[in-house]
C-alpha cells in the first residue's frame, strides 16, 4: 500500500521546487518533510527525486507524481457526490504558456472557477515545452502547442493564436529607415521571451537572416507589450493582445500581412475524473473562436 503522506510530501517538495518551500506548503518542518522522502525511497527501494544539480524527480518520481495529481481529482469527485466527508475547495495545477493567461484564459475560465470552487495553481512555461511538466507529472492539465499526447493523458484542440510582428513607429524609423536590410537586422534589438522562444529567430529566418543579433529577455507577456511600445525593441506578439495598441498608434507592424499561427492544445489526464472532463468541455465550448483562430470577446 502507497502512504497517501509520503506521497503527498513528494509533490509538495516539486511544486515548491525545493525541500524549505515544499515543507512549507505542508505546515511541516523542512527536517519533517525529509524524513518522509527518506521513508518512501526506503520502502520503495529506490530513490523519488535527483538531487543534484537542481532538483527533479526520478522516473519513478514521476509515475508517483502522475498518480498523486489523479488521486486528488477523483478524491474531490467523491467528496462532491458524499457532502458529509466535508469537500474542500479542489486546487488545479495547469501548465499554461504566458501569451494564453494575458489574452483568453481568465475572460473563459473567470466564470468556471467561480461555479466551480476551484483554485488555481498556474506554473508558466513556454508553449513549445510546457508538455514537460506533464510528462514529469506537476500538473494536471497543460494548455501548450504540442499535439501529441503523454502516455496516460488525452489531448484536445482549442484554437490557433496568431502572432505578427509589432514595433514602435519611433523604432521602424531609427533601425528600418531602409527596410528590413540585413544590416539593419543585425544591429536592431529583439524581444525574447526566454531562451526557449523560437518565435524571434522563425521571423528572422522569414526574413532570410540568419546571423547574430542583439535581444532583450522579458519573461512577461505585458512587459514585451511595453517594451515594444517604449521602442526598446521588436518581436512577435498575439494580434488578440498588440490590437488596442495598434489601433491607438504605439505599435505598427513590422513585416506587414506575416504571421505566425500557433495551434493550441488542452492535454489532461484520462483517469482525472469528472473535474477535468467538465473543465475540457468548458474550454471547447466557451473559448471564442474566429475561422478557428483565438480572440477575445
Amino acid at each position: 500500500m502507497l502512504d497517501y503522506k509520503l506521497l503527498q510530501a513528494l509533490a509538495a517538495i516539486v511544486e515548491g521546487q525545493g525541500f524549505e518551500k515544499g515543507a512549507a506548503l505542508l505546515g511541516i518542518s523542512q527536517s519533517a518533510i525529509s524524513q518522509r522522502i527518506k521513508l518512501l525511497e526506503a520502502r520503495l527501494g529506490q530513490p523519488v527525486l535527483v538531487r543534484s544539480p537542481g532538483l527533479a524527480p526520478t522516473d519513478l518520481g514521476k509515475r508517483l507524481l502522475n498518480h498523486v495529481q489523479q488521486v486528488r481529482l477523483l478524491e474531490h469527485d467523491l467528496l462532491l457526490d458524499v457532502p458529509t466527508l466535508g469537500a474542500e475547495a479542489l486546487r488545479l495545477r495547469i501548465a499554461i504558456n504566458a501569451d494564453s493567461l494575458a489574452t483568453w484564459w481568465f475572460p473563459v475560465m473567470g466564470d468556471y472557477c467561480q461555479r466551480e470552487g476551484v483554485l488555481l495553481d498556474l506554473v508558466i512555461e513556454d508553449q513549445d515545452i510546457g508538455l514537460k511538466r506533464m510528462r514529469d507529472g506537476d500538473v494536471a492539465g497543460c494548455v501548450c502547442s504540442a499535439e501529441q499526447a503523454v502516455q496516460g493523458s488525452r489531448c484536445v484542440y482549442l484554437g490557433t493564436l496568431v502572432y505578427r510582428a509589432y514595433a514602435s513607429p519611433g523604432f521602424m524609423s531609427r533601425y528600418f529607415p531602409l527596410g528590413l536590410t540585413a544590416d539593419a537586422l543585425a544591429i536592431a534589438p529583439v524581444i525574447n521571451f526566454g531562451p526557449d522562444d523560437q518565435l524571434q529567430h522563425r521571423l528572422l529566418q522569414s526574413l532570410g537572416y540568419q546571423g547574430a543579433f542583439p535581444f532583450h529577455l522579458c519573461p512577461s507577456s505585458e512587459g514585451f507589450i511595453r517594451m515594444s511600445e517604449a521602442g526598446l525593441g521588436y518581436g512577435m506578439m498575439p494580434e488578440i493582445q498588440a490590437q488596442e495598441s495598434v489601433a491607438a498608434g504605439r505599435l505598427v507592424e513590422v513585416k506587414p500581412g506575416y504571421a505566425q499561427k500557433v495551434p493550441l492544445y488542452w492535454h489532461y489526464w484520462r483517469q482525472g475524473g469528472e473535474m477535468l472532463e467538465g473543465l475540457t468541455r468548458h474550454l471547447c465550448t466557451a473559448i471564442p473562436l474566429n475561422q478557428g483562430e483565438i480572440t477575445v470577446k
